[in-house]
């Protein structure tokens, strides 16, 4: 459903991603681990087509994304920010982004979509001026119910999150997984990536440097392996 092929991008004289190659299948979630500057957020943002790469292409359900906008209506993007207009309401802001995007939405499809995010129904009538960043995100992401989204891409979705709100959000991205959304994730959370993902991807300086199965790994091997690999102390190893 989402596929990087040998993607290259640089600025300037700068490279940022290097032949960076990773398919996400449907109801699958990747992570992507690495430190600021790694080139994460650059592969979002060729995906969601903000950026041109150099060279490679990125698909989603096949179709190149430079090459065709149709593929856009498949995607919903959740930033760090969930940046909404904060004197609507959940409800309101529901309703004008589906008119953007051309949906026609009832009352009771958007508190569907709100009962499978969690959000209390006593918060949908208030402002999100007065929400924390956890209920914006359900918001958002009720949206991606809405719109039945196959690709899903998360931009350090738990930065500032308390415990309690990270195991909500953890439980929310599952679900959607399980009706078949392909996840690509973004992420310096290890234990966020460790929970959720199927696979994670270590990066730094625009380089994947290993795709691990995420199946039994301990959260310590994974840490360990993280430490090691941008140390430069287990490159041989992850590239055998």
């Amino acid at each position: 459903m989402l596929e990087a092929i040998q993607l290259n991008k640089s600025f300037a004289d700068k490279q940022v991603i290097t032949d960076l190659s990773f398919k996400v299948a449907q109801g699958e979630i990747m992570c992507l681990l690495g430190a600021n500057g790694a080139g994460k957020s650059t592969t979002l943002n060729i995906f969601l087509n903000f950026l041109q790469p150099d060279s490679g292409q990125a698909l989603i359900d096949g179709i190149d994304v430079h090459q065709s906008a149709s593929c856009k209506d498949k995607l919903v993007y959740l930033p760090e920010q969930v940046n909404l207009y904060q004197e609507f309401n959940a409800i309101d802001n529901l309703k004008y982004l589906a008119s953007l995007s051309g949906l026609t939405v009832s009352d009771a499809q958007i508190h569907a979509a709100l009962d499978e995010t969690g959000l209390e129904p006593n918060a949908r009538k208030q402002s999100l001026k007065n929400y924390s960043k956890g209920m914006r995100q359900k918001v958002g992401i009720a949206f991606a119910i809405m719109r039945q989204a196959k690709v899903l891409l998360l931009d350090e979705p738990t930065s500032g999150l308390d415990p309690s709100a990270t195991l909500e959000f953890i439980g929310i991205i599952e679900r959607l997984a399980k009706k078949g959304a392909a996840i690509l994730m973004v992420t310096h959370d290890f234990y966020c990536a460790h929970t959720l993902a199927n696979k994670i991807g270590i990066m730094d300086k625009g380089q994947l440097l290993t795709l691990l199965d995420n199946n039994k790994l301990p959260l310590s091997s994974l840490e360990t392996t993280y430490h090691e690999l941008i140390s430069g102390k287990a490159v041989m190893r992850a590239a055998s």
